[in-house]
């Protein structure tokens, strides 16, 4: 479920909103009727390397690959 509010409503709802948002909902932010951001629940295991890996799956539209798999990978295409 998600629900839109404007900033002005997100400063004096901030508290309640989170709250919304930790239990599932989406909560959309808006200034002049145009969506700016999101809030959204965290995963519980969330890390530092999910977090950087959720990041770049968002913003570039791939994973980043661990020192091991880069390696794995680089040694089979020399192999070949």
């Amino acid at each position: 479920m998600s629900i839109t509010v404007n900033i002005a409503d997100a400063k004096e709802r901030l508290s309640e909103l989170l709250a919304r948002a930790q239990a599932g909902e989406q909560v959309v932010i808006s200034r002049d009727n145009a969506p700016v951001a999101f809030l959204r629940r965290l995963p519980r295991s969330l890390g530092v390397r999910a977090a950087i890996e959720e990041f770049c799956v968002a913003r570039f539209g791939f994973s980043p690959m661990s020192p091991e798999s880069f390696a794995s990978g680089r040694d089979e295409k020399c192999r070949s």
